[in-house]
């Protein structure tokens, strides 16, 4: 397999002149960054203040996958014109067979540099020339016989790998070789196993003492499918140099072919799209009765110029709908004497959350998403990124499981976890979302932080499952929910049951009548004994815990904050959640 990988590219697609310092970023992490940005010491993952602590100049775009794959869609065509065989990965990258298009073009390292040649071009034409004002990037041509596989590349170009697998090959891309036909293990042996891109499990392997993929691929295969499940089974086909699943192991049905007319023809991509999304959910639905899932989709479409567009994405059906985000460190740019933390992403890679930060849905609805994600990115790029004169409005919109795999289903918890009214509720958000756009419904999710106002944030849907939101103050990041890493001086679970906008004002008095008060160790200098709300009656307290000293930011006299939190228990059978800042008493929440 040959694979096309152009570093950086969010980068490229926003349309940043090549020596600028320019960062994407989304969900306040760096997503990717100019080679300019590298060198001041920005790098994938940072978050956004730190990257613009390292670097004050940087300029920060906002992500946008959709351009992505929009301005990725001339360098497809240029592929494509070498070869017909090609499948889209990622925006940014692209694979395509070996065998005859190098027979054709002379040989591996041949086709190589044609290959890098072509998508330079591309690239150019895009960007303009190497005279122009937003920064062509140079080409060196190099030579058939270079042993790396093609021209070295240096601002926004492309890097070309050929090995026996996918897998492989996108990593011999990441260092522009070519691996001889057979190799693949050995090539792969030294790498650490954080690029297998399984975060949780590249943490437990580490922990284990497997730290690379030679010593992954030297145990029995049934022997980690035994301990791992599925995940060991894909892990072990990995490192082994293999793809994840058999190619061409099973061909589907015919009768899974979804199409669809457009009357009258769609010219916007918010209309096809929306025809898109009916027909992925249908499709899954097919999938679903006979337990397949796809992970190679051809979309076919036709316009009212009778021009036949085709492309083919290839997926792993079970990876949410995401704005890519940062896994881990880089390889080709880890420090010394750090073996085994970085990830299988080159120093131009977009960074992916890990597993546990992405929530989880209705893996049918999820799947559908990512289907329909893919559709959507692909009429974009016909409707508005080709090169050239537009194709024209479409007609006739087509969906073909290209190669489908069995599902191996999912283990529920003892209780169940999902509901037929979650899945209903699921595909009622989808469906708004498909009417009004992605951004006009919003979910309700938890993060870290101390405040109990500040651990719930509203995010878009289609967000929800891929990232928690970076706290407003700095802290360790939540795993699957928030709270599952501590924080100091947070109140501890059940978290209360109505959090006020605005604290109420209130009084606590100790049994003399004199209010409570906290020295500067966080202890309380009497014991709580009333409460009095809004000016209101004074009540009992019958119990108490706490308190919980807050001390945030010192070193920012602007930012700094100190206060302490109590839970109060009144004769009533209310219960409170106070605060004391600035010398007064507030209540923050209730708690049933």
């Amino acid at each position: 397999m040959v694979v096309v990988w152009c570093p950086d590219w969010p980068v490229v697609a926003a349309g940043a002149p090549a020596d600028s310092l320019t960062a994407v970023v989304h969900a306040n992490r760096v997503v990717a960054c100019s080679a300019a940005a590298r060198a001041e010491g920005v790098r994938p993952g940072l978050r956004r203040r730190e990257a613009q602590g390292r670097c004050p100049e940087l300029e920060l775009l906002a992500h946008d996958p959709a351009r992505d794959a929009r301005a990725f869609e001339p360098v497809l065509v240029a592929v494509e014109r070498l070869t017909p065989w090609v499948e889209v990965l990622r925006p940014g990258e692209c694979a395509f067979p070996a065998r005859g298009a190098a027979r054709y073009h002379g040989g591996e390292p041949a086709l190589a540099v044609t290959v890098t040649a072509a998508v330079h071009a591309a690239i150019e034409g895009r960007r303009g020339g190497p005279g122009d004002r937003r920064g062509g990037p140079p080409v060196d041509r190099g030579g058939p016989g270079d042993r790396r596989g093609g021209p070295p590349v240096g601002r926004g170009g492309c890097r070309v790998g050929i090995a026996d697998g996918t897998f492989a090959a996108g990593l011999a891309a990441r260092h522009q070789a070519i691996v001889p036909p057979g190799g693949s293990r050995a090539f792969l042996a030294p790498l650490p196993v954080a690029t297998l891109d399984r975060p949780d499990l590249a943490d437990l392997l580490v922990r284990l003492g497997l730290r690379t993929l030679g010593d992954l691929a030297a145990l029995p295969q049934a022997s980690l499918a035994t301990r791992f499940g599925p995940e060991g089974t894909r892990a072990a086909r990995l490192a082994s140099g293999l793809d994840e699943h058999p190619r061409g192991a099973r061909r589907p049905p015919p009768d899974l072919r979804v199409a669809a007319e457009l009357d009258p023809p769609a010219d916007r991509v918010d209309v096809a799209a929306f025809t898109a999304k009916t027909l992925a959910d249908e499709l899954v639905a097919r999938l679903d009765q006979l337990g397949l899932a796809c992970t190679r989709l051809r979309i076919q479409a036709e316009t009212d110029r009778g021009e036949t567009l085709s492309r083919v994405w290839r997926y792993d059906p079970t990876t949410p709908p995401t704005r890519r985000l940062p896994t881990g460190p880089d390889p080709l740019s880890r420090s010394p004497g750090s073996p085994g933390e970085a990830s299988r992403h080159g120093s131009g890679e977009p960074w992916d959350p890990p597993a546990s930060r992405r929530g989880p849905t209705d893996p049918s609805g999820r799947m559908a998403a990512v289907m329909a994600e893919r559709v959507r990115w692909q009429l974009d790029g016909w409707l508005t990124g080709r090169t050239g004169r537009l194709p024209g409005a479409l007609t006739h919109l087509v969906l073909v499981p290209d190669e489908v795999v069995p599902d191996r289903g999912r283990q529920l918890g003892f209780w169940g976890g999902e509901t037929e009214a979650g899945q209903r509720a699921a595909r009622a958000l989808a469906r708004i979302q498909g009417m009004l756009g992605p951004e006009a419904v919003h979910t309700a999710r938890l993060r870290g932080g101390r405040d109990p106002a500040d651990r719930v944030t509203l995010v878009p849907t289609s967000d929800a499952a891929i990232t928690v939101p970076d706290p407003p103050f700095p802290g360790p990041a939540p795993a699957g929910v928030a709270g599952a890493v501590p924080w100091p001086g947070q109140v501890p679970a059940p978290a209360p049951a109505i959090v006020y906008g605005e604290p109420l004002p209130a009084e606590v008095v100790d049994a003399d009548g004199a209010p409570v008060a906290v020295d500067g160790r966080g202890l309380l200098g009497g014991l709580p004994s009333r409460v009095r709300i809004r000016g209101r009656s004074w009540v009992a307290i019958s119990a108490w815990a706490g308190p919980w000293l807050v001390d945030e930011r010192w070193w920012d006299p602007a930012a700094h904050r100190r206060l302490v939190r109590l839970q109060a228990t009144t004769d009533q059978g209310a219960a409170y959640l106070l605060r004391l800042s600035g010398g007064r008493w507030w209540v923050e929440a209730i708690y049933d």
